[in-house]
């Protein structure tokens, strides 16, 4: 009790507390020091790859120019910022950023978690497996061959027009690819042929650690698939539905490069151009590299709050979270 209502014997206590908690932890890093070493290659990757390179965002704050040293170029401070904030286009594919990445969450988790359910009906062993097989192949197509069998299977005289036109749907062959109200939904759409079947391997990883006793409870009880599919494997999958659902939102203004690159023209410009292709085009291709590197810390800087923001509302919520 003394030593409760002692100052120094509490700060004694844990400071106590912080050794045992570092003794602890070394004990366990010796215990595992395999993996410890295994690691060790991919912490120096990470930190020559990822964190060395940071030095490079300076070159927001600069008048960059290739041709001089690092302490010859002319700092402006947030002039670049200033010009991406004033800039309508920067806007216009910020919202085709920020639409596109939205509808290829919501479309990626939609199918991917349905086709896992579904596919852990199935009883049948081999047809299972097949399906398995053809949604998982476009997954390893590039997206220079996945584009331009979108473009082939979306042209004038393309598949899509056809039947359209052969059920009486359409008068005419409609310009797919030269409607920008239009890419949105194709994007969408394509994002989910070339990744739904990849996507559903950890959903139905995690399917397999719920207790089969569970179901078998369920069945006595006159559960039928459907209810055992909607008060057992979803529940099941939830905590890992949030922790990727977190994982996604940190990369909410990474929307893709190349099947918006691949697939947008001139046609559908406003729709089509994101961040990346601003950052390419109006950065790279311009040899302005300052509003390029002011550009990929706006996405970052965003990036990371949407992480935190997300990481946040499930703690206070009482679910899974990254950290």
């Amino acid at each position: 009790m003394k030593q409760q209502l002692n100052p120094v014997g509490t700060k004694v206590s844990y400071a106590k507390t912080k050794a045992e908690k570092r003794k602890l932890f070394f004990k366990r890093l010796r215990g595992q020091k395999a993996l410890a070493f295994m690691c060790i290659p991919f912490v120096i990757w990470a930190f020559v790859f990822k964190y060395l390179p940071l030095w490079g965002w300076s070159m927001a704050f600069q008048k960059f120019k290739p041709s001089r040293s690092f302490f010859e170029q002319e700092w402006v401070g947030w002039q670049h910022f200033n010009i991406l904030f004033e800039d309508n286009t920067f806007y216009r594919v910020l919202r085709n950023t920020l639409v596109m990445s939205m509808i290829n969450l919501v479309l990626g988790f939609v199918t991917a978690i349905t086709l896992a359910l579904l596919l852990n009906e199935l009883k049948n062993i081999i047809f299972k497996r097949v399906v398995q097989t053809i949604s998982y192949l476009p997954h390893f197509i590039s997206w220079v061959v996945a584009s331009s069998i979108v473009l082939t299977v979306l042209s004038p005289d393309g598949i899509v027009n056809l039947l359209l036109m052969k059920f009486g749907i359409l008068d005419k062959p409609i310009l797919w690819m030269g409607k920008g109200e239009y890419f949105w939904g194709i994007l969408g759409l394509t994002e989910v042929w070339k990744n739904v079947g990849w996507n559903t391997i950890i959903y139905l990883a995690a399917i397999t650690s719920i207790d089969p006793a569970q179901y078998e409870a369920a069945e006595i009880d006159g559960a039928n698939r459907f209810q055992r599919m909607l008060k057992i494997t979803l529940p099941g999958l939830k905590p890992v539905i949030i922790i990727l659902l977190i994982m996604n939102m940190g990369s909410i203004l990474e929307s893709g490069f190349e099947p918006q690159y691949l697939l947008g023209n001139g046609m559908n410009l406003d729709y089509s151009e994101n961040l990346d292709i601003f950052v390419l085009k109006y950065g790279l291709g311009m040899g302005n590299y300052s509003l390029g590197t002011a550009a990929g810390i706006f996405k970052t800087v965003v990036s990371f709050i949407f992480l935190f923001s997300a990481n946040t509302i499930a703690k206070k919520m009482g679910e899974n979270r990254l950290f």
